[in-house]
This record gives structure tokens, C-alpha cells and sequence, in this order.
């Protein structure tokens, strides 16, 4: 059976007879021809492990909108037989008979052109007909294989899953692999009958495959118009949980079948959101069917193709024993984010990947929106936005960094977009333009946007078109004001600024000016230059007006794009502070005065310092630390803001306030001054610590998530600075566990505290501790408890331990998934003892580790953030810079993540030498 099977499959897999390699060398495809429809066949067979493949037929019907003698189109790494390609033409003048004379290809943009016996003539549509096949990839993208144990039948069972975006269909089949070409699809699959095949549409109808016995052609219903990244399939024996919606899609979540218990959350949680959209957007989801499917091997998180959303396990299942509160809230928002791409980036896509933040960061904005809409006791809504303006507030602080609408001039720039900048900084811009416009407004204009592009292509002034229209028709922008003017501030120039403001107590004024904040000190003063369109928002001590994110004035840019001075009147007596920015409304750092930086702390340090909101106290933390770090402010300053810590009981300012001491922990605790960092750290932690009862299981009476979420955090951290008995509990609960007889069925560790529990036990723990965990990952049937058991075991401090554990991290044949590796390296790197052996690792292996990942560019870009936050010296900078220059073969695709890693650790060395001692004098001071 598997040599005829072979048989079958190896018939016209000669390779594709080419001419000569092109001259057309522009990294687009010509305007000169576009499909209107394809048939897609794919036959898979997944019955011999040893050789996984797949062939096919794509028929495409093309329009010719110029006269040309050749069709363009992309192919990469797939077998194509040139004897069996066929040309005619189906539609228009003449109906000449047609065929391909020669072919020719161009590797660098994967273009596979064929050369036509006759003219294509503008107006006629024509049927191309290519054959091609290959091995199922073994990286995850593409059309790939993945496989998982089946623990009744002790079998490694194989599936075939697809991962499309950003240009990677072209791995799977030749089409137009660029998101301005849409056309609908008819997919049909091939396979055996013990299998199942899903893709974006339903199914219309199966029938017996002509030749192979007991496999059958599974037919799909012709989709709407979409791009070639959103098309999507695979062959699995997987189970599915349907879903009830009423007057809606049918809705199913699909799992290998021991996990199907599993998928009840996301079953719940996904409808309820998939409505809310609907609602939100006034428009019916456009499609009978969505799938979303949890997928053992998988590069990304998840993926929105329409119909058919494919994800981590991690970020789909969720079990009750094994996922934590920050788990169940996490997979609720990126099924959120998922879902609501399903307008956002498939009804509506961008022309080309300069503006991917139209998907991603609408997909993060409204998420956050549907999450909150669900579950309004979260509170998540406020978190997940201080979450994205202080991530992108991080990133973009380099130089290095890049404008949220970014230009795009090859496939590796397009996969160095899924970024910081695109995801949470397209978000944080969003959430200012909806505070501004106001909710009316800011609906109508998305309706309106959604509507007039449904099933199209557009580009950011679409959008802007369409929010201004909605704006001056409900009077929530002045007429002179457009969105355009406004918003290309933000999204066409890198970075963001620093408004700084500066008091005349006498005449009870403020002149405000603004300047780009960046991290790095050293640079020209020419690129602090910049203007930003700023809705100023404030409030003082004697109005306490929190509620209110309507600008009260703009700070405006002329039209050359500079800055013009602004002075706010009417500001209140000298003994009272002002704060800029309320509720963090826009995406800008505030710098005050002296004075008014002494008003706030007093405030701050006070019994009444719950009368500044909640986000405004997490954003003066954010806000002083920062500018300390830079030298805008002084340390003292600094510690006078986080002391006040001691009395904070909310989550939202710690987020801040954790982020930045994390930044100065994994500086200092490589310095002979540590020791007074660890004493000032428990100072701040201790009083929180025992407010929150510490390692005990108080959970079940906590009812806020914000209270869940902050003791799990605290907990955390407590332990790491081993305040009060936090270790000591630590290491009884994993003895406890240790003692079960049943350890995988029964765990006394509460949920919400394993990280902290197994991280506090490998640190400070046996040999034995760590193989027992071990032994625990590879029985575990839950991804979640499994990710994080990979991350706990590189807290060992043990340099032997540390080293073998990153040997097993990229051993193929291992029990770590290749999409896991990355995890488990920079589990080792976060750590003191393991950041020296993970750098060594990296600097020594990097030609193992760019073939490992086969030079799949993303992956390898997650190797940099640990190692370049820990690099203090220039010696060690100039180290890896040699390193760098010697390996520009294995690195030539991370070009940003290279940039990044060397500034950030510039910033550092500049650091140790502006701020260590400064920082050391004023922490002792506030023992």
C-alpha cells in the first residue's frame, strides 16, 4: 500500500523546465493581470511518517487588465512539471487557443513566470492550470506536518495544518501571494477516509477518489473574495465541540480527541465575543461556518484565516486543574483578537503590508473591547491598554524602532512587522482616537470604513476618510481638524514624544513644548525633533476632574511639521499639582517641573493618594522612571514616586513600577551594590506581601480578577527577593506534590501559583527536584501547565543543569517542540547564572540554530531581547558586536531584532556609567 500510494503521488514531479532565471526583479508582482477565482486540489497523505507530501492542481482564472506575454505569480520550494501546465483563454474577444511557452524564475521574490505562446489581451480572462507538489514542510509554515501521541492506541498520530501569512501560501500552491489580490476559492481535499479536512468554507460534497482506494475528494463551498493568506486547511483525526448560535454560524472548536475536555472555555467564550462583534460593527459575520482548531505544532499563537482560525494549544485550551486566572484571561483575549479579525484584516485588508497594523492593531484594540464586553468584572480593559502603551512606550523609545505604517520592500521586512509597533502601539493610537472622538463617533466611522471596503482593499487614509466624515457629522472634531492631519503624526514618524511642562506659579500658566523621547543619550540632538498632534487633557488637585479624556486644547504641528508653542491659562494656586494626560489617554511621556513633581509626591506618600486615578499613578511611575533613566530626571526623584508603593493595593501602577525595577534588577544584580537593590525591593514588597496573605491559598475568597492577578504577581516577585517566608512555603508546597503517590493526577500546588511554586523550588532545589519536574512536562497533557514547566526549569541555578537543558531544548528528536525551544532558551537567558551560558550558546551555535529553525526569520528574532537587556559593559558590546559581523549569513533576516539588541545594550552601558552610583546613593537613602 505505501509503495503505491508513492507511486501515485511521484507521477509528474519532474521539476519545472526553466529558461533562465528573470530579469523582473521588483519586489511586487505587475499590475498587469488578476485572478478572479481558483480551484485548488490538494491531495495529502499522511500514511507513511517517512515520507509526509502533498500534490495538487491549482486552476486559476485570470483576468488580463493590460496586453502581456507573461504571467508572474509566486511558487517557492514546490515541484512544478512544466508538460502538464496549460493555458487557455475562457472569456472575451478571439477565444484564441493559448499555452505556455517557457517558464523562468526569480529565487529572491519567489517568482515562478511563464512565458505565453500568445498575447494575453486586456479584457479576456483566461484558465492557467499548474500541477505541483512537495513534502509536507517540516518548519511550521506553509503546508506543514505536525503529530501528537495517542494514548489509548500508543501511536504517533500525523496531521497536516496550513500557516499562510504573511507570504507563505506560495509554499502550498503557485497563486498571487499578495494581499491586494483577493478572489474567491474553491478548495478541495484529498485523503483518506479515516480523516477529516476542514478549510474556510463548509463542506459541499465527497466522493471516492478515482484511484486510491479508501480516500476520498472532500469538496468545500466557493468562499467570499479574500487574500491568499487567509486561505486555510487540514487533514486530522481530531474531535470537535460544537457551539450554540442562535441565527448564526454553525461554530465549532476542534482538539486532538484526549484534549477535547479541554476546549468547553473556548466553546463558551468564542460566540458570545463572535456577537458582540456584530453587534459593535453592525455587520452579520459573513460567513455559514467558523472553526477554530488547537493545533499541536503551530510557529505563531494563533491565526485568523476566515473560517478556519488556528492556534497554539496553549492559546485555545484551558483546563480548570492546570490553567491559572492569568491563563483563562490570556486565551480570552487572543480568541478576542482572532475574532475580530474576521473583519478586520479579512473583510476589510490592508492594500499591502505597510499598514498590517490595520489588522493587528484594530484586532488587539477591539479585542481588548470584547473581552471587556463579556467580562465586565475583568477589569481588563484598562490593563490590557497600560499593557500595550508601556510595551510599545519600551520599543519605541529606540532609534531603532519604526513608524507604525512602515514601508515594506521584501518578505523579511514583512515578517519584522508583527511587532511591538504594530500590535500594541496600532492599538494605543486607536484608544486616543476613540477617547477623542468619543464613542458616536468613533462607531460610526468603523461602520462606515467596514461597509464601504467590505471585501476590498484599503489603506489608512480609507480609514481616516472615513472617521473624519463621522467626526464633523456629530460635531466631535472642529471642521478644520481632519483625522489624516492628526493621526499621520502618529503612525508615518517613529517614536513619540515628551511633553514637557513648565509652570509660572505667579501667573498660574503653563508652556508646554514637546521633543521625541529616546533611550539612547548619545544620539544628535536632530532626532529628539519631532511633532505629535496631542489631545492635552488635564486636571489639578482642585478639580480632580479623572473621568473626563476629552481634550480641553490640541497642541498642534505646522505644516512643515513643527512644533507650535502652547500655553494653558487658568491653572490653579501654587500649592496644587496639574497632571497631563488623563487615564493615559494618548501615547505620550509627561515631564513637570520641579515643583510640581514635589506637589505630586507629597499627594503620592499621602493617605489621599487614591485621589490621583489609578492609571495617572501608574503613569507618573512609568513616566519618572524613565526620565530618570535618560537623565531628564534625577534617581531621588524616582524613588520619592515608587516609595509611596508601600501603600498601593492596586495592580494597574505596580504593572509599571515591576516592568522598570525588572529593567534595573538584571543591571544591578551583576554590580557589588545589589545587595542594597534586594533590601529596597523588600521594603516596597513586604507590606503588599502581607496584605495579600502572602503564599497562602486565599483565592477562593478573592472575587476581584485585579486582586487574583496582583497576588499572583507580588507572590512572584516576593519570592525572587525571598521576603518573609515565601520560599520556605515555596519548597513545602513542591514537597507536598513530591510526596503524592499520583503526582500527575494529583497536585496540591495551587493553580494560580505554580510558576512561583516550581521556579522557587528548581532554584533553590536537588537535582531531583528538577528531574521530577521534568518527568512531570513529559506526562502532562495540558499546553498551558506544559509551557509553564518549560519556563520554570531554566530557574535552576545549577551551570550544568542549565547547559543540558539547553542542548534538549534543540534536540529534534527531544520531548521539546521545536515551537518550545525558543521558550526554553529564554527561560535560561532571564536568569543570572543562565544569561552567560544562553549568550555562549547562542554566540557558539548560531549556524546549528539558523538551520535548526531553517532560516525561518521570526524565530530566530526571539533570541536577542533576553541577552540585550543584561549586556552592561562595552566590552561585552563590543563582543557581541564582533559576533554579529561574524555570523551576517545566519542573521541577514533579523536586520531590525540585530538593531535593537546593540542599541539596547548601548543604553545600558550608558547607564552604568550616568546613573549607577547616583542610583546606588539614593537607594541607600531610602533603606
Amino acid at each position: 500500500m505505501k509503495f503505491f500510494l508513492f507511486s501515485v503521488l511521484a507521477i509528474g514531479l519532474g521539476l519545472a523546465t526553466v529558461d533562465s532565471v528573470s530579469s523582473y526583479n521588483y519586489y511586487r508582482l505587475p499590475t498587469t493581470l488578476r485572478p478572479q477565482k481558483y480551484y485548488l486540489r490538494v491531495l495529502t497523505l499522511l500514511e507513511n511518517p517517512e515520507d509526509l507530501r502533498f500534490a495538487g492542481t491549482v486552476k486559476i482564472l485570470i483576468e488580463a487588465l493590460q496586453n502581456t506575454r507573461n504571467i508572474t505569480l509566486h511558487s517557492k520550494n514546490l515541484t512544478i512539471d512544466e508538460s502538464q501546465i496549460t493555458l487557455r483563454q475562457i472569456g472575451g474577444e478571439g477565444r484564441k487557443e493559448n499555452c505556455v511557452s517557457s517558464t523562468s524564475v526569480n529565487p529572491s521574490n519567489d517568482y515562478f513566470i511563464l512565458n505565453t505562446c500568445q498575447e494575453l489581451v486586456a479584457g479576456n480572462v483566461y484558465k492557467l492550470s499548474l500541477p505541483f507538489s512537495a513534502d509536507l514542510s517540516r518548519p511550521l509554515t506553509g503546508y506543514y506536518r505536525s503529530s501528537y501521541k495517542d494514548p489509548e492506541a500508543n501511536v504517533t498520530r500525523w496531521l497536516s495544518a496550513t500557516q499562510f501569512e504573511p507570504a507563505l501560501a506560495r509554499k502550498a500552491f503557485p497563486c498571487f501571494d499578495e494581499p491586494g489580490y483577493k478572489a474567491s476559492f474553491v478548495v478541495t481535499l484529498g485523503y483518506h477516509k479515516n480523516y477529516t479536512g476542514l478549510s474556510n468554507m463548509p463542506v459541499k460534497a465527497t466522493k471516492p477518489h478515482e484511484t486510491l482506494p479508501n480516500y476520498i475528494w472532500c469538496e468545500f463551498q466557493e468562499s467570499v473574495p479574500m487574500s491568499t493568506y487567509l486561505v486555510a486547511y487540514s487533514v486530522n483525526q481530531f474531535s470537535n465541540k460544537p457551539s450554540t448560535l442562535p441565527n448564526g454560524a454553525l461554530f465549532r472548536t476542534w482538539a486532538r480527541p484526549n484534549a477535547i475536555d479541554q476546549c468547553d472555555y473556548a466553546a463558551e467564550f468564542g460566540p458570545k465575543v463572535l456577537q458582540y462583534y456584530e453587534e459593535l460593527f453592525g455587520i452579520k459575520f459573513p460567513l455559514p461556518k467558523i472553526d477554530q482548531i488547537a493545533l499541536p505544532d503551530f510557529s505563531a499563537g494563533a491565526m485568523e484565516n476566515w473560517g478556519l482560525v488556528t492556534y497554539r494549544e496553549s492559546t485555545l485550551l484551558f483546563s480548570a486543574n492546570h490553567s491559572s486566572s492569568a491563563d483563562k484571561q490570556f486565551l480570552a483575549n487572543v480568541v478576542a483578537h482572532e475574532l475580530a479579525h474576521q473583519w478586520f484584516g479579512n473583510l476589510v485588508t490592508m492594500n499591502w503590508w505597510t499598514d498590517l497594523w490595520l489588522n493587528e492593531g484594530f484586532a488587539t484594540y477591539v479585542g481588548s473591547l470584547g473581552v471587556n464586553e463579556i467580562y465586565p468584572e475583568w477589569n481588563s480593559k484598562d490593563r490590557r491598554s497600560l499593557s500595550s502603551l508601556l510595551a510599545s512606550f519600551h520599543l519605541d523609545a529606540l532609534a531603532s524602532s519604526h513608524p507604525v505604517s512602515r514601508p515594506i520592500e521584501k518578505v523579511s521586512e514583512i515578517e519584522e512587522s508583527f511587532d511591538t509597533i504594530s500590535y500594541q502601539k496600532g492599538s494605543s493610537v486607536l484608544r486616543m482616537m476613540h477617547l477623542f472622538l468619543g464613542e458616536e463617533s468613533f462607531r460610526s466611522g468603523l461602520k462606515s470604513y467596514l461597509e464601504r471596503y467590505a471585501y476590498k482593499n484599503a489603506d489608512q487614509d480609507n480609514l481616516w476618510e472615513a472617521f473624519t466624515q463621522a467626526a464633523h457629522r456629530n460635531g466631535a472634531l472642529p471642521k478644520d481638524y481632519e483625522i489624516k492631519t492628526i493621526m499621520d503624526s502618529w503612525t508615518l514618524q517613529t517614536g513619540y514624544p515628551v511633553l514637557n511642562v513648565t509652570r509660572d506659579y505667579m501667573a498660574r500658566t503653563a508652556k508646554l513644548s514637546q521633543e521625541r523621547y529616546l533611550r539612547n543619550t548619545q544620539l544628535s540632538p536632530d532626532l529628539h525633533v519631532g511633532c505629535w498632534w496631542l489631545p492635552l487633557s488635564y486636571t489639578s488637585k482642585a478639580e480632580m476632574m479623572f473621568m473626563n479624556t476629552a481634550p480641553k486644547s490640541w497642541m498642534e504641528c505646522s505644516k512643515a511639521g513643527e512644533s507650535l508653542s502652547k500655553t494653558i491659562q487658568d491653572l490653579p494656586s501654587s500649592d496644587k499639582w496639574v497632571i497631563f494626560n488623563i487615564q493615559l489617554a494618548s501615547p505620550y511621556r509627561v515631564n513637570y517641573d520641579n515643583q510640581n513633581w514635589k506637589l505630586l509626591i507629597e499627594t503620592l506618600n499621602s493617605e489621599d493618594y487614591q485621589s490621583i486615578h489609578v492609571i495617572n499613578r501608574a503613569q507618573l511611575i512609568d513616566d519618572v522612571m524613565n526620565l530618570a533613566w535618560t537623565g531628564e530626571q534625577d534617581y531621588e526623584t524616582a524613588l520619592q514616586v515608587t516609595n509611596y508603593l508601600q501603600k498601593e493595593r492596586e495592580i494597574l501602577p505596580w504593572k509599571p513600577a515591576f516592568d522598570q525595577l525588572k529593567l534595573l534588577n538584571r543591571i544591578l544584580r551583576q554590580t557589588p551594590n545589589f545587595g542594597f537593590f534586594k533590601r529596597y525591593m523588600k521594603k516596597l514588597l513586604t507590606p503588599i506581601y502581607e496584605h495579600l496573605n502572602g503564599l497562602n491559598d486565599t483565592f477562593s475568597s478573592i472575587q476581584e480578577q485585579d486582586e487574583i492577578l496582583l497576588k499572583t504577581t507580588v507572590v512572584s516577585w516576593a519570592c525572587q527577593y525571598q521576603v518573609a517566608d515565601c520560599v520556605p512555603r515555596a519548597q513545602e508546597y513542591f514537597r507536598r506534590w513530591r510526596a503524592e503517590a499520583n503526582p500527575d493526577e494529583n497536585n496540591p500546588v495551587p493553580v494560580n501559583f505554580r510558576t512561583t511554586v516550581y521556579c522557587s523550588a528548581i532554584r533553590y532545589g536537588t537535582d531531583e527536584d528538577w528531574e521530577f519536574l521534568w518527568t512531570r512536562y513529559k506526562k502532562s497533557n495540558v499546553d498551558s501547565e506544559k509551557q509553564t514547566i518549560l519556563t520554570t526549569l531554566g530557574c535552576s541555578k545549577e551551570v550544568w543543569i542549565l547547559q543540558r537543558y539547553l542542548e534538549m531544548a534543540f534536540d529534534s528528536k527531544g520531548a521539546i517542540r521545536k515551537q518550545d525551544s525558543s521558550l526554553c532558551f529564554q527561560a535560561v537567558a532571564s536568569g543570572q547564572v543562565g544569561f552567560l551560558l544562553a549568550k555562549k550558546y547562542l554566540i557558539d551555535n548560531v549556524d546549528f540554530i539558523y538551520k535548526y529553525y531553517c532560516a525561518e526569520t521570526k524565530t530566530m528574532a526571539r533570541f536577542f531581547s533576553q541577552i540585550s537587556e543584561q549586556v552592561i559593559s562595552m566590552r561585552d558590546l563590543n563582543g557581541f558586536k564582533v559576533f554579529v559581523n561574524n555570523s551576517r549569513q545566519y542573521l541577514k533576516d533579523v536586520h531590525q531584532a540585530i538593531e535593537q539588541t546593540l542599541e539596547t545594550m548601548l543604553i545600558n552601558v550608558q547607564w552604568m556609567d550616568r546613573n549607577y552610583h547616583q542610583l546606588s546613593r539614593s537607594i541607600q537613602r531610602h533603606l
